[in-house]
Order: structure tokens, then C-alpha cells, then sequence
């Protein structure tokens, strides 16, 4: 389960560098009040610690698949 909020906070935060990028729109910034405000500070700190935890994603052995054959 913590994978999967991991993942949806670091997909929202590449979306939101996604507008920054090409629009120069910062989306999270823009609702929470500004990039000094303590929610967007929240916010980006939860994707920084979700982009950290989805690091040990790539280093975790795969469980094997259940074999079908019977």
C-alpha cells in the first residue's frame, strides 16, 4: 500500500514539473497558496520523501509469478 501512495505522489509531483517545465505553471503552488506556502511545502516534501522510498523499488527482488501449469 505504501508503494502505491509512493507512486501516485511521485507521479503527481512529474506532472507538476511536467507544467513547470513547459508552461512555467506551478500547479501545486498556484492552489496551496504559493511555493513559501507551509501546504505546498508539505506537498513537495512528500513527493521528495515518496521519490526516496520509490528508489528502494528499484533494488527490491521481484516476487516470482505463480505458475499456470497445472
Amino acid at each position: 500500500m505504501l508503494d502505491r501512495i509512493a507512486m501516485i505522489l511521485l507521479i503527481i509531483g512529474g506532472l507538476n514539473w511536467g507544467l513547470v517545465g513547459i508552461f512555467q505553471f506551478d500547479l501545486v503552488a498556484w492552489i496551496c497558496g504559493g511555493q513559501t506556502g507551509i501546504i505546498s511545502r508539505i506537498i513537495y516534501t512528500l513527493v521528495a520523501l515518496s521519490a526516496i522510498w520509490c528508489i528502494s523499488l528499484l533494488f527490491r527482488d521481484r516476487e516470482p509469478t505463480p505458475s499456470l501449469s497445472s
